[in-house]
């Protein structure tokens, strides 16, 4: 037995935790060993005279005063000076030995000479079962690993004797060989020190030993060992401090050879391990990551002070090492084990719930009711448009750069174009099929959607599937499939897996990652549900941050950042124009929308979710069975009435918050679906185009149905038998009133009466493709001028850029402008010219702007005035030496572009932006679906939680 102890306890003044009574314990507990220690030394770092009290009380042979800064190895090297004795035992304020702990330590120590350190079991502060630390080891990559902590402790690992470290609080070191190691590597930042300390020992000729039975309680807020990871601060300098250590060491370990390799890959190495954070779903250690690898790479002499100590007192061969480290598939079955695969979580029940069935019956709707649909290779009408023939096509439309429209428009796209070319991405050799296919499919998956959101508010298969029911009629989706408004159906169809994914944001890195996707993308598709979208974000993240302390509040902020990143380049552009109002534009075609007026009935019928004054329909039906009547349309209010009347009682049947919550959605989207049918900021060929109302629609209709469900999920923990059959009925109503007010609607296309048509694959005459196809004239670099004769006898002139107008081409930049730009001043004098006389140079303008071909348009109900203007056109086109007629095509009149054609100019800056700008919002993306991507850790978690947001049931 060693002849003399000698403790070094270090002391630290801490907000995270009460150290006087720490220390009292510890000290009371040192005064306690069945075997005391011969000499103590107090080192306090920082003043505090309570401290100060305590120390100078304890017996101490000196009481040490550091700075508050000064770390534990640094405290250790001051005290190290005194050390009088054969051993050296390492303490902090917050480690409080049982009696005979000590004892059992020197016990350990004498076994055998070649013994250098013996290490305690050490355990709970309050709870002595659990186990907070018994040996670590290390992975082959110099990961450190404890082979214990966490346990509850049944004397499992009583029997293990060697290990290769150990955690530095409550070691017992000899002091010969604590001074040949010249105790603990400051350059370590805290962490892993008992475990470097005990790999130099062995690397000297000693052995590192277990005496489990020596325990030592330990609270995790002292000045040794890594910081306790409580709060999100605490957590990054934890993580910082072991990341550190592990590079360090790994600096310091390897052969010399190999230092400058690893040094060198530092830096790739954090990029790497960043991209695994992502999609491990730990953001939060991407910045110690880096901050760990940016100290490491610049901390070179304690590199080499490391290197050089060891190359001092290193006796054996790494090899010897070996059989102590951890091997891949131990360390893997470690992680396996490290938490219940098993959770709370209720069965989905998607077949045996029903919600199978909805699908399928929806599915059977679709084809009955847009049948003819499949034989469409393209889908026109509305707001429709072809697609680009190829996929690199479809994202150019989305990238930075010259517009597919207008004289010479260049800048940011619109970011429906990237929610475009993804679509258009699924079909690459028909992109415009695509599109087909999703209106086919669009009832089925607008039922599927809503289901699994349900599932978030919900656990009863009827009221899953009477909302998947609910949001597959609603009217503003039906409204918008037979009108052909894409941007509005990619929005009902993105907004349940939003409500899905963001419900369960808070708890979830994956969930937040995906919702922060689906976000930019119903933002992309309705950019005036932006204000009501931020809103609805702010009032989850304070209710986060009152509700739960704080947690989960990054996932939330960060479920705008891709929206905000998708949306900068055209902010900046529409701001800098001075037309702000315009970044609230629909995107796509600008396609006519009646402004609502100001009777109680036009109002009524948005608050019912009728977005257009025809109600879906059913003003027509009901004046054809009461042609007396002035006004019938109030009538269909009665079809949409259940779903607002059960939402109304949601709060007061059921679980207040998603009730409340769902409340306060709806009235956010009815709010904004009457503000913005009054307002107007785009124009199209006919004049001014209101915004349409029918987005806000569904995102209110999505409130309502919410809080329904929580109502009626509610009412099921009431007395009564009626009461308790109370929800089937009422769900049963809501889907038969749902159901009789869809047909209308759905019957449209059937009765020829829908917008949607078999559209064109070109906008323009199909020789513009086919004589273009090779040559000066091909691709995207050249385009068509289209006049259109208006009813005051003038000419609407537009700029085509390539075989056709296509739906991810258009942009706000074009349709939402508030003055003339040079652009547009040129061209009108261009058409004035044109049309107006066979003589000038005007011909030689456009071919030198890259025009190619002339289209002389003939509209849909043309007055005579207007013909009268068109056909005087035509004439004076025909006279043109300049201009070769091509003829009378199915678009219109079409002439050719004398002479050779000269490529489209363009801003020589737009390519470099447009290259910044499209890393930027990728990278932002990419970060997004990292973080969504699941892993069998997330699945394990997720499961750990019922799925029924709010619900103690299960909990």
């Amino acid at each position: 037995m060693p002849a003399r102890v000698h403790a070094l306890l270090v002391v630290r003044p801490s907000g995270r935790g009460p150290t006087d009574l720490h220390l009292s314990r510890t000290l009371r507990a040192l005064a306690s060993q069945t075997r005391r220690a011969d000499l103590l030394t107090v080192v306090l770092c920082g003043p505090d005279d309570r401290l100060r009290e305590l120390a100078a009380e304890s017996g101490a042979e000196a009481v040490i005063v550091a700075s508050r800064g000064t770390s534990f190895a640094e405290a250790l090297r001051l005290a190290s000076r005194r050390v009088a004795g054969d051993a050296v035992w390492l303490l902090a304020q917050d480690t409080a030995p049982a009696p005979d702990a000590l004892a059992r330590l020197t016990g350990a120590l004498e076994t055998a000479p070649s013994v250098a350190m013996a290490a305690p079991k050490l355990v709970g502060w309050d709870d002595p079962a659990q186990i907070v630390s018994l040996g670590v080891t290390m992975t082959r990559t110099g990961r450190s690993v404890g082979l214990a902590d966490g346990e509850l402790d049944q004397g499992q690992h009583d029997a293990v004797e060697d290990v290769l470290g150990a955690d530095v609080r409550g070691v017992l070191v000899r002091s010969q060989v604590w001074a040949a190691l010249s105790g603990l590597d400051p350059a370590l930042a805290g962490s892993d020190e008992g475990l470097d300390l005990g790999v130099r020992a062995r690397l000297a000729g000693g052995r590192v030993t277990l005496a489990p039975g020596a325990l030592v309680a330990v609270a995790g807020d002292g000045v040794a060992g890594a910081p306790t990871a409580r709060t999100a601060r605490a957590r990054g300098r934890r993580a910082y401090a072991e990341r550190t250590a592990q590079l360090h060491r790994r600096l310091a370990y390897a052969p010399s050879f190999a230092v400058v390799l690893h040094w060198l890959a530092l830096l790739p190495l954090a990029l790497w391990r960043s991209l695994g954070h992502l999609v491990a779903k730990h953001p939060g250690r991407i910045g110690p990551e880096w901050a760990a690898a940016l100290t490491v790479l610049f901390r070179i002499p304690s590199l080499i002070r490391a290197r050089r100590l060891i190359s001092r007192v290193r006796r054996v061969s790494w090899t010897q090492l070996a059989p102590l480290r951890i091997g891949r598939r131990e360390l893997q079955q470690r992680l396996d084990d490290g938490g219940p695969s098993a959770g709370s979580r209720e069965e989905l029940r998607f077949f045996s719930g029903g919600g199978a069935w909805v699908v399928l019956g929806a599915l059977a709707t679709s084809v009955l009711a847009f049948a003819s649909l499949l034989a469409w290779p393209v889908l026109g009408g509305g707001a429709l448009a072809p697609l680009r023939a190829g996929v690199i096509a479809l994202w150019t439309d989305a990238a930075y750069g010259p517009r597919a429209l207008g004289w010479d428009t260049t800048g940011p796209a619109d970011p429906f174009a990237a929610v475009i070319a993804v679509i258009g991405s699924l079909s690459p050799a028909e992109p415009s099929r695509a599109l087909v296919i999703l209106w086919v499919l669009a009832l089925p998956l607008a039922a599927l959607g809503a289901w699994f959101a349900a599932t978030r508010v919900t656990d009863r298969s009827v009221l899953r599937a009477a909302v998947a029911f609910a949001w597959a009629v609603a009217p503003t989706f039906l409204v918008a499939l037979t009108d052909g408004r894409p941007a509005a159906v990619i929005l009902h169809l993105t907004l349940p897996w939003l409500f899905y994914t963001g419900a369960a944001a808070r708890r979830s890195w994956s969930s937040a990652g995906l919702a922060s996707v689906l976000l930019a993308v119903a933002v992309a598709c309705a950019p005036a549900l932006a204000p009501a979208a931020a809103v609805l974000w702010l009032a989850g993240l304070v209710l986060t941050i009152a509700l739960r302390r704080g947690r989960g509040a990054g996932r939330i902020a960060w479920l705008v950042v891709p929206t905000v990143a998708m949306f900068a380049p055209l902010a900046w552009r529409q701001i800098s124009d001075g037309n702000p109002a315009g970044l609230l534009a629909d995107p796509g075609r600008a396609i006519w929308a009646a402004p609502f007026g100001v009777e109680p009935l036009d109002r009524l019928l948005l608050v019912f979710g009728y977005p257009s004054a025809d109600a879906a329909g059913w003003t027509a039906v009901l004046q054809g069975l009461f042609p007396e009547g002035s006004s019938v349309a109030w009538l269909a209010l009665v079809f949409t009435a259940p779903v607002l009347l059960l939402a109304a009682a949601g709060p007061v049947l059921g679980r207040l918050v998603p009730a409340v919550l769902g409340v306060i959605t709806a009235l956010s989207g009815i709010v904004t679906a009457i503000v913005a049918s009054g307002i107007s900021v785009a124009v199209g060929l006919s004049g001014p185009v209101a915004l349409w109302s029918g987005s806000a629609l569904s995102l209110a209709w999505a409130g309502l149905l919410m809080s329904a469900a929580a109502g009626l999920d509610g009412v099921r923990r009431a007395d009564g038998v009626t009461v308790r059959r109370g929800a089937p009925i009422a769900a049963s109503v809501l889907i038969v009133f749902l159901a009789v007010g869809s047909l209308p609607t759905l019957s449209a296309p059937v009765r020829g009466e829908a917008s949607i048509a078999d559209g064109p694959a070109s906008t323009l005459p199909a020789y513009v493709k086919t004589a273009g196809s090779e040559g000066e004239r091909a691709g995207e670099q050249t385009a068509t001028l289209v006049l259109t004769a208006g009813e005051d006898a003038g000419f609407t002139a537009s700029v085509v850029w390539g075989a056709s107008e296509t739906l991810g081409g258009q942009t706000t930049l074009q349709s939402t402008r508030t003055a003339l730009s040079d652009g547009d001043t040129a061209l009108a004098h261009v058409t004035a010219d044109l049309v107006s006389s066979a003589d000038g140079d005007v011909v030689s303008v456009l071919a030198r702007h890259g025009v190619a071909y002339v289209l002389i348009d003939e509209a849909r109900d043309e007055s005579d005035v207007a013909r009268a203007a068109r056909l005087n056109a035509q004439n004076v086109l025909d006279q043109r030496s300049d201009l070769i007629s091509v003829g009378s095509t199915a678009r219109g009149e079409l002439w050719s572009v004398g002479g050779s054609i000269a490529e489209r100019s363009a801003d020589e800056s737009a390519g470099p932006t447009g290259s910044r700008i499209a890393l930027l919002q990728l990278g932002v993306i990419a970060i997004a679906l990292l973080l969504a991507v699941p892993t069998r850790t997330s699945l394990r978690d997720a499961r750990r939680h019922p799925r029924v947001i709010g619900s103690r049931r299960n909990a």
